[in-house]
């Protein structure tokens, strides 16, 4: 599930960097298969993300990473939505961030097919409007792997 189901519902959120976070986290899971990040701290200037992994990436990894992303920006694919219940998405998604007195139905956010996630956050309508990503750092610490990110628009 997407980190961001865990912020507060009105505070102003960067479509452009909220929709990288959704490939960013996405990749990571499938690349890794740790899953999504625990933590996530999503800004309009720069971007993080923590993961559990037993080791650190490389900066082979790291800018494998980039590139990918940046080759899913360039396809300029469509970001949709669908709304299912919960019961459906409990078939799908792990459900254990939802929070709590969450509706019956919930919105599935999808990155064409790179990436389909529980979601209440605001994204661009394709992925050309994200602008170029970047990782300007990364840190490995006690087995959590922090990646800093920002977009160039």
């Amino acid at each position: 599930m997407d980190t961001s189901i865990l912020n507060e519902h009105n505070k102003q959120e960067f479509p452009p960097m909220h929709t990288a976070e959704h490939l960013l986290n996405g990749e990571m899971a499938r690349r890794y298969g740790h899953g999504r990040a625990f933590s996530a701290h999503i800004e309009r200037k720069k971007s993080k993300l923590d993961y559990h992994l037993p080791k650190a990436l490389t900066e082979g990894e790291l800018r494998s990473l980039e590139d990918y992303i940046n080759g899913i920006v360039e396809e300029d694919v469509e970001i949709t939505e669908e709304y299912i219940t919960q019961a459906d998405a409990m078939k799908r998604f792990d459900m254990s961030r939802l929070p709590d007195g969450a509706s019956d139905t919930v919105r599935v956010v999808h990155v064409g097919d790179y990436d389909h996630c529980l979601c209440a956050g605001t994204h661009v309508k394709r992925t050309s409007e994200i602008g170029t990503f970047r990782i300007t750092s990364s840190r490995y610490t006690d087995g959590v792997q922090r990646i800093v990110f920002k977009l160039d628009q």
